[in-house]
């Protein structure tokens, strides 16, 4: 380590690779801009040996040192199930591990970190009992936020008070755990003012979303000539319960309508692990693709005409949104898919909230080339101008320099 740097632990509940994940994207950027900066950077991660040799260059490329526990062993569905029943939100317990909090505790007293930064509010559940002095919070998304959306939507009875419970050991977790650091992160300033405002939690600060623009780069949208099939894709993990809910709205609401505007569309689904329930809903309609995990998203979004977003609970920023941005690709998308971006509806994307506008709009980009450019042009200018991932990089390096002082 070098004396003269300052030193920055890192610590991650999930190991970051393969980037298959919006927080994961989100934290490998920060922590990359991060490296050779003002701060030695230390991750402590959740690791496998396995892992750990598989991606050795990329770990290598986020941090100086790296540091890892094992994690915990697979549990039964069935076991999962009493999870429900304890006091903490079930996502949260899935990061409680006993080796988790002895290293974050050997890993502090052993290199004494200027400042400590736990990335998703989950993480707190590793927190030792006495914090460093100077300790930052690192959310991507407002949690109880999502499980409120999802209790709103809930079909039924039981869901709903299955929904409406999470949300209430989410809502005393979050408020309790944030109030606790010396800073919060929040990425857009509509999740800060929720945590300033509604949580009452003191020194929030939020940073742009970064993406790499040379990585993502622009193509001219591609044109809809005759013989052509309109290619629709969505991006995202599809064990996230957002996505699947988002999917399974636009197979069974959205895309029969588009169909019957044109029929020879096609709707590709790219992402790691769909469930089986919803990939057998897309095998019982026409022109439906899961592809599962890819290593690089590209080629499917620089070979679409239109980019969707049917999200109808979430939270945080989307960074499928900003990618697809960044390459181009126009995007139809709910409210709650770009909430807090700062873009501009019609102009940067269309913005559509129930299945026959979001439908219709698809067949407008689809026979409009003029719309699809000035939408693609329009969208690139707003990402380079403000969220370039060394942006999003200075800015979390100025919050984690001004908690020291």
């Amino acid at each position: 380590m070098t004396e003269s740097k300052h030193r920055l632990a890192f610590v991650s509940p999930v190991f970051l690779f393969p980037n298959d994940s919006g927080g994961k994207i989100r934290t490998t950027n920060i922590l990359r801009g991060l490296k050779g900066g003002a701060f030695e950077i230390i991750l402590l991660s959740v690791a496998t040996p396995e892992q750990q040799q598989r991606w050795t260059v990329e770990i290598e490329a986020t941090c100086d040192v790296f540091l890892s526990w094992l994690p915990n062993a697979s549990l039964p569905r069935w076991r999962r199930a009493v999870d429900l029943l304890d006091q903490l939100p079930v996502n949260v317990t899935v990061d409680q591990s006993v080796h988790g909090s002895a290293a974050v505790e050997g890993m502090i007293k052993q290199y004494c970190p200027d400042v400590v930064v736990f990335d998703f509010v989950h993480s707190a559940v590793l927190l030792p009992k006495i914090l460093p002095k100077s300790s930052v919070c690192f959310t991507h998304n407002v949690e109880s936020e999502i499980f409120a959306r999802h209790a709103a939507k809930a079909p039924n009875w039981m869901r709903r008070w299955l929904w409406t419970s999470q949300h209430k050991k989410m809502s005393r977790f979050e408020s309790d755990s944030l109030s606790r650091f010396s800073a919060v992160v929040a990425v857009s300033e509509r999740d800060a003012e929720f945590f300033t405002n509604t949580l009452r939690i003191k020194n929030v600060k939020s940073i742009p979303t970064g993406v790499d623009l040379n990585f993502f780069n622009w193509q001219k949208p591609l044109e809809v000539k005759a013989g052509t099939v309109a290619t629709i894709v969505f991006t995202g993990s599809m064990d996230w319960e957002a996505n699947v809910d988002g999917v399974y709205f636009f197979l069974k609401e959205v895309w029969p309508l588009v169909l019957m505007g044109c029929p020879s569309a096609r709707f590709i689904v790219v992402g790691r692990n769909p469930p089986a329930s919803l990939m057998a809903v897309g095998k019982s309609m026409q022109h439906v693709e899961f592809t599962g995990f890819v290593d690089d998203v590209r080629p499917y979004v620089h070979a679409a005409h239109v980019f969707v977003i049917p999200l109808l609970v979430g939270g945080g920023t989307r960074i499928k949104a900003f990618e697809a941005m960044a390459m181009g690709c126009p995007i139809v998308s709910t409210s709650i898919g770009m909430e807090g971006l700062g873009a501009v509806a019609q102009k940067h994307f269309l913005q559509c909230d129930d299945a026959v506008s979001v439908a219709n709009a698809i067949l407008e980009l689809v026979a409009a080339p003029e719309l699809r450019n000035n939408i693609s042009r329009h969208a690139r200018h707003l990402v380079e101008q403000q969220f370039g991932h060394r942006v999003a990089a200075d800015a979390f390096e100025k919050i984690c320099l001004s908690v020291m002082e």
